[in-house]
């Protein structure tokens, strides 16, 4: 590929990889040397062009050292970021005909995954997810750590499974990768909003900042006329429809409050829930085998997405009653003789709140709820965390998430200044097991915070830990006494 396939530049080399990793670089490379939070990407140029780098992207005003040769192409833009993943996209090239994507605080992995299923069990089999639980389709299962990878990474995803026959791709899309641009350059057909509480709020600096960045999604990173799929019922709803009636999107709205897509009433069972809907003023009732409000909420989302690029709700509502939960959210792991365990990813308030109020209903007993708070990331929800589980839960266990590079005893206190009584157990692995053992008939214990997570994170080092091996091997124990 040459530069002017990729921009206007009066100079015409070949170019034979895009990275913003300088590490990464071999000859013939464009580098961008994105800024960034704590390291600026100029400081790296001159280690690109040792590796073999011969374009450099960089933000308006950059400066080559003196020492720089003269062949080295200087690409300026006053938004690096943005003109990488644009740039990125082209270089690629491939992408799927229908791309859909999912933003939102909470429901993102769980929308993605019943849209691709909700496609595959209407027969079309070449369609993918990709988001937090990494990319995931018939015959693919590729684990990820990222809600939305970085540029580079996830172009080249999107190029590869285009490459593979994927045509249906739906995908989530974080409030990080949408302020830095990463979804730039993607063909999105259509977007969806699932809501919008407290999160990330060591990120962005406060809620209007957040919500600005979730709403790129629909002012500028969708491509024009698309659809968006909105939660009626979120407080963001009205600002939301404002800005795609702006950019001259369809709204389907879904919800309590949905005119397109509506939910009349919601009966909660052992195994599942029995619902009522109405789409297209015709009446709907159907039995869906996953627990909890949000979850429907999720369901009817990805139903708004699937319509959205096939409009036919006879053939797509009847497959909601197959659809199956995500790994790590609200996932029961059985065989505990006496009460149930779940394992949930809920780690910010509103999560853990509608978790608890989820599982309630389920429980005939003690309603348990053990979780910890992550280091380095919003302290503020800490407390609040605290003040919820002693609301809504019978007992907590406070115990260690991802402590990162703070202290982990720091953390848990933060969360017991509201909830004094709670048990505190440091490790894990101990109070999952402390936990597991003290369920009586009736008990549920819902494990909260880290979800389909392989890792626990502490300081540099990545442990191997997995909230479902660990209570599985509790409820072993349990089986053997």
């Amino acid at each position: 590929m040459q530069l002017t396939d990729l921009l206007n530049n009066e100079k015409d080399l070949p170019i034979e990889g895009v990275t913003s990793d300088s590490r990464q670089v071999k000859s013939g490379f464009l580098f961008a040397a994105l800024p960034g939070n704590k390291v600026q990407g100029t400081k790296f140029i001159e280690d690109a062009i040792n590796h073999g780098a011969r374009i450099i992207l960089a933000e308006t005003g950059t400066k080559f050292p003196e020492n720089i040769a003269n062949d080295i192409v200087l690409i300026e833009d006053k938004n690096p970021r943005q003109a990488f993943a644009k740039i990125t996209a082209k270089f690629y090239k491939l992408q799927p005909e229908n791309i859909v994507a999912v933003t939102g605080t909470s429901g993102k992995t769980s929308t993605a995954s019943f849209v691709q299923q909700l496609w595959h069990l209407s027969g079309i089999t070449k369609c993918a997810s990709l988001g937090t639980l990494g990319v995931r389709g018939p015959g693919i299962n590729r684990y990820g750590s990222l809600t939305t990878p970085d540029t580079q990474s996830l172009h080249a995803e999107i190029a590869d499974l285009a490459a593979a026959g994927i045509h249906h791709l739906a995908m989530e899309a974080s409030s990080h990768g949408l302020d830095q641009y990463r979804l730039d350059g993607v063909k999105i057909k259509a977007a969806a909003y699932t809501n919008l509480s407290r999160d990330h709020l060591d990120y962005h600096k406060d809620m209007n900042e957040y919500f600005e960045a979730k709403s790129r999604l629909f002012s500028e990173v969708m491509q024009k006329e698309g659809v968006a799929v909105i939660n009626a019922d979120d407080e963001y709803c009205a600002q939301l429809i404002k800005i795609c009636e702006v950019a001259g999107h369809k709204i389907i709205s879904f919800g309590l409050s949905g005119e397109d897509i509506k939910l009349i009433n919601r009966i909660s069972k052992p195994d599942g829930q029995e619902i009522e809907i109405s789409v297209e003023d015709k009446i709907y009732k159907l039995t869906l085998p996953l627990v909890g409000e949000f979850q429907v909420m999720n369901a009817l989302c990805a139903l708004g997405l699937v319509l959205s690029q096939d409009n036919n709700p006879e053939k797509y509502i009847p497959l909601l009653g197959q659809l199956r939960g995500v790994p790590g959210r609200l996932q029961l792991v059985s065989g505990h003789p006496k009460g149930a365990v779940y394992v949930d990813y809920a780690h910010k308030p509103a999560a853990l709140e509608a978790v608890l109020k989820t599982l309630r209903p389920h429980t005939q007993g003690q309603l348990i709820c053990l979780f910890g708070c992550g280091g380095n990331r919003d302290p503020g929800k800490r407390a609040m965390m605290g003040k919820i589980s002693l609301e809504l839960a019978d007992q907590t266990i406070v115990t260690d998430d991802n402590p990162r590079y703070e202290d982990a005893a720091k953390i848990r206190s933060e969360i017991l200044k509201s909830i004094p009584n709670a048990k505190e157990i440091a490790d894990r692995s101990e109070a999952i097991n402390y936990g597991v053992s003290h369920l009586n008939e009736g008990d549920v214990l819902v494990v909260a915070g880290k979800g389909h997570e392989k890792g626990q994170i502490v300081g540099e080092v990545v442990h191997v830990f997995d909230d479902v091996e660990e209570v599985k091997k509790s409820i072993g124990k349990v089986e053997s006494k």
